[in-house]
């Protein structure tokens, strides 16, 4: 009974636009006057624990660092080095921008901020090239949801917080899934260019690639002190995006030079000796440091960046609480026992979870559908031997199809925000390669290898006590 209303009290509000966050927190607090044991200062003390979850700590100083990676030219050196590298192939520029969306998915765990950042440049480049606007948007608005599954994620930090699991063992479980949807992605374009008769590029040789590598190079270093940091024994998950943040900062503001009290100021003046450069450029950094700092490009990265954080916040909070009264009412325990007892094994309650997850996605913002979903299949997978890694890994696969698909994929609104398309055409642009994600479930879903492998050879498998 109190499962039933609960449910239904969040579905409602929902499906009446009120705001998700809001919808989580007030059934939240209804169920618990109705009908719980607990009493209301309950949900102070839930808020105020939540509040204080160091995991989540990670997800504003990722956020930071997506943003200035965002702002800072870095996706236009990814994409220069994208089209160096594989540009020659035939279809080879959409392969880049595939290719461009893996690299800069490393450095934003963001599905959006990936789309923006590669799509602006991609889109426009192939259009020149020869390609169609629906066949460039379709490409990038599904490379774009990479964003959430090659590490770092925010949604895999998500997950993370609402289950208690490594954050960590997270991040190294996406790397393969993210490779092998990424190759999907690419053999599916190259096919279909073969097919079609589609522009490549002269190969650009082995200077310009080293050439963009270098450029590159200062960016993608991002991922090495993230990754490198957090295996290494260097950082927690949490302390590497607080690097991370700092490090996109300084790159953004005085090395590219794209923003701030720099921007356009070359390296390198001509006739300038390599000693020359070194000191003047050491002593512009230093004296343009503080004024970098309160530059008015840096507070608006930081006012853009703490908008998306207090909203993502305030859905993650409310949805803990959401949470915490599934757990006290123990409806995931009834749920757990209802379907051991009709029979469920690990295969179909896989089948189970995606079903139910492909259908949230469609409504639903990825990290609120999994802070309300996580809590409850959880347990039921513990109990059926599905390891929590491999739940992570296909609960980040379904949102990202969620990100594309309508009436509420956020990739869609972004890619007909950039391309100025009808979200109409982005649906059927978006279409055929959605296919290819699908296919890509269901691998992920029942070749758990998939995700466990580089995982468990590292840190080893995850260990569930108190559950």
């Amino acid at each position: 009974m109190e499962a039933a209303v609960l449910f239904i009290l969040v579905l409602g509000l929902l499906f009446l636009g009120v705001p998700i966050a809001i919808s989580l927190g007030l059934s939240s607090i209804l169920a618990i006057a109705l009908f719980s044991q607990d009493s209301m200062s309950s949900v102070a003390l839930q808020l105020f624990t939540a509040s204080q979850n160091y995991t989540l700590l990670a997800i504003p100083f990722f956020i930071l660092a997506s943003a200035f990676m965002s702002t800072g030219g870095v996706a236009r050196r990814i994409i220069r080095f994208a089209i160096s590298t594989v540009g020659h192939l035939r279809g080879g520029l959409a392969i880049a921008a595939v290719f461009s969306c893996m690299l800069f998915a490393a450095l934003s765990g963001s599905s959006p901020a990936t789309v923006v950042a590669i799509g602006t440049i991609a889109i426009a480049g192939m259009r020149e090239v020869g390609y169609t606007k629906e066949f460039a948007a379709g490409v990038i608005a599904n490379a774009g949801t990479l964003g959430i599954l090659i590490p770092p994620s925010i949604v895999m930090v998500v997950y993370s917080a609402a289950t208690d699991v490594s954050v960590g063992r997270m991040f190294l479980a996406g790397v393969v899934p993210g490779i092998v949807a990424g190759l999907m992605l690419m053999v599916a374009i190259y096919i279909n260019a073969r097919i079609r008769g589609m522009p490549k590029q002269p190969f650009a040789g082995v200077s310009e690639i080293a050439a963009a590598a270098r450029e590159a190079g200062w960016g993608l270093f991002l991922i090495i002190i993230i990754l490198g940091g957090i295996y290494g024994g260097v950082f927690t998950p949490t302390e590497a995006a607080a690097v991370a943040a700092v490090y996109a900062f300084f790159i953004a503001v005085f090395i590219y030079r794209d923003m701030g009290p720099l921007k356009d100021v070359p390296w390198r003046r001509p006739g300038e000796g390599f000693g020359q450069s070194l000191v003047r450029n050491l002593a512009l950094i230093v004296w343009k440091f503080i004024p970098g700092c309160f530059h008015g490009d840096t507070k608006k990265v930081l006012v853009e960046s703490s908008k998306t954080t207090i909203m993502l916040m305030f859905i993650i909070v409310n949805a803990l609480l959401f949470a915490h009264v599934l757990t006290s009412e123990r409806i995931p325990q009834a749920i757990t026992d209802w379907m051991v007892g009709a029979g469920f094994n690990w295969f179909t309650f896989l089948i189970a979870v995606n079903l139910l997850l492909l259908l949230g996605g469609q409504f639903m913002e990825p990290s609120g559908l999994l802070l309300i979903v996580a809590p409850v299949v959880f347990p039921i997978a513990i109990e059926l031997g599905v390891d929590p890694i491999h739940l992570g890994i296909v609960m980040v696969v379904n949102m990202e199809i969620g990100m594309i698909t309508p009436p509420i994929g956020l990739n869609l609104f972004v890619t007909s925000g950039i391309t100025g398309m009808s979200l109409v055409q982005v649906v059927r642009a978006a279409l055929p390669f959605v296919a290819i994600l699908f296919l890509f479930l269901i691998l992920v879903t029942y070749l758990p290898f998939l995700s466990t492998s580089l995982p468990y050879a590292l840190m080893g498998p995850e260990i569930i006590t108190n559950r």
